[in-house]
């Protein structure tokens, strides 16, 4: 059965997030993702403040820049949350918008290097492992958690070039595609991380791919979604997003799952007028829709 999700964008003033939350999680609502968008809200205090706002919704944070991020640091964070919301919190990982990291003085030299670190050093602190590594940019000295999870976790990494892809299969347990990746690249991306799968000798349990899916609904969908895709740079992407009811975006649902997403999360409009009516037309309108 395909996951699905919605996003809280964080065009939207932290203080909405408390009605947003709570309607997902009245409504039935599968995954509530949000984004640590630089400048806008931090992903962890966001999770943490709709994850003490709600009961059962799972709460998705995609992603969290590492080039801002102490490895030791996002592992407590990540920790806590897992601890004190069992198997509600997801957690990913990314190499940040460069440009914004490069704002802030974090731009590394090589992306693919630090993201590989971070993931090894994460998932091995999340599993209860000491660690001691010198990297390249990860350095830790006997380093342990106190209170890790109780229980495995999953980490999942967000990628869009083919290199990064392959990294996610290699060394995370999941991977996060950006809204704008068509059916087919879903599965050019499933033969990217079985390769690094096979590469790393991994043979655990199957690796989860999340894909966002930028949709619009209600009056001047179609112009709302076209105006986004302008904004984010996909207008000569194939199938980037979807416009119209539930049947037209249940459909683009299934395309994607049909090719290989485990979980689909709807991304609004940086402008959606409405953004608890969206939640609830993903919940009650396209969720039963999709198999």
């Amino acid at each position: 059965m395909t996951t699905l999700g919605a996003v809280f964008r964080p065009q939207l003033a932290p203080e909405r997030l408390r009605s947003v939350a709570r309607l997902a999680d009245d409504v039935g609502l599968e995954e509530l993702w949000l984004w640590e968008d630089c400048f806008r809200e931090g992903g962890i205090s966001t999770a943490a403040a709709a994850l003490a706002w709600t009961e059962r919704v799972r709460v998705g944070v995609g992603l969290l820049p590492v080039p801002l991020r102490n490895v030791a640091m996002t592992a407590m964070e990540a920790a806590g949350l897992h601890r004190m919301f069992p198997g509600r919190a997801i957690l990913g990982v990314g190499h940040g918008v460069q440009d914004w990291m490069g704002q802030v003085g974090a731009r590394a030299g090589s992306p693919l290097t630090l993201l590989r670190e971070h993931l090894v050093a994460l998932r091995a602190l999340l599993g209860g492992e000491r660690v001691t590594t010198e990297g390249r940019y990860v350095r830790l000295d006997d380093v342990a958690l106190d209170w890790p999870p109780q229980g495995p976790v999953e980490v999942l990494a967000g990628a869009t070039g083919p290199r990064t892809v392959r990294l996610t299969g290699e060394a995370a347990d999941g991977t996060i595609l950006t809204a704008g990746t068509s059916p087919e690249g879903v599965r050019r991306a499933r033969r990217l991380i079985e390769e690094g799968r096979a590469a790393a000798g991994r043979t655990d349990a199957s690796h989860k791919v999340v894909v966002y899916l930028l949709a619009a609904t209600g009056a001047g969908a179609v112009e709302r979604l076209r105006a986004d895709l302008v904004a984010e740079g996909l207008g000569g992407e194939t199938d980037p997003g979807v416009a119209g009811d539930a049947e037209a975006v249940a459909k683009a649902v299934r395309r994607l799952a049909e090719a290989g997403a485990d979980s689909v999360v709807l991304q609004p409009t940086g402008d959606e007028p409405d953004p608890e009516g969206f939640v609830r037309f993903v919940a009650e309108e396209v969720r039963p829709l999709v198999p």
